[in-house]
């Protein structure tokens, strides 16, 4: 069986954030939304994980999520919500200090949760909804 994208959905894709690991899409537009994937801190030429600690790996993956945001027409200004996920939520402070840098006086609803495992052992994913308006 096989299942195309409905016409009332866009699939947005930049070269500058790590392509799909999977199945899925970088981010999809939906109506005045955009849902951009889990963005895990991965180099985008590379695709190696970034090292350096939870730090380097929030600071790659938010600039990954940033990438997808602004290739759909958007911006951070306009994330509604995101969800961080950590290996350890030890990581917590560390991981809160670069997400406070990256989107300044911005602060979208989020949610933040201690997972047992990521894609590839990373210490940190995220993802978000952001508005196209």
């Amino acid at each position: 069986m096989s299942t195309t994208t409905h016409s009332s959905l866009s699939v947005v894709s930049t070269p500058h954030a790590p392509a799909a690991l999977g199945p899925y899409s970088q981010g999809i537009k939906c109506g005045d939304l955009l849902f951009v994937s889990g963005c895990v801190p991965l180099d985008p030429v590379t695709a190696q994980t970034v090292e350096g600690g939870v730090s380097a790996q929030t600071e790659r993956a938010l600039t990954s999520l940033k990438a997808v945001v602004e290739a759909a027409g958007s911006e951070l200004g306009k994330v509604v919500k995101t969800t961080v996920f950590l290996k350890s939520m030890d990581d917590f402070v560390a991981m809160n200090t670069v997400y406070s840098k990256i989107f300044g006086d911005h602060k979208p609803a989020r949610s933040a949760v201690e997972v047992a495992r990521l894609p590839r052992d990373v210490l940190v994913e995220v993802e978000c909804i952001a508005s196209l308006k």
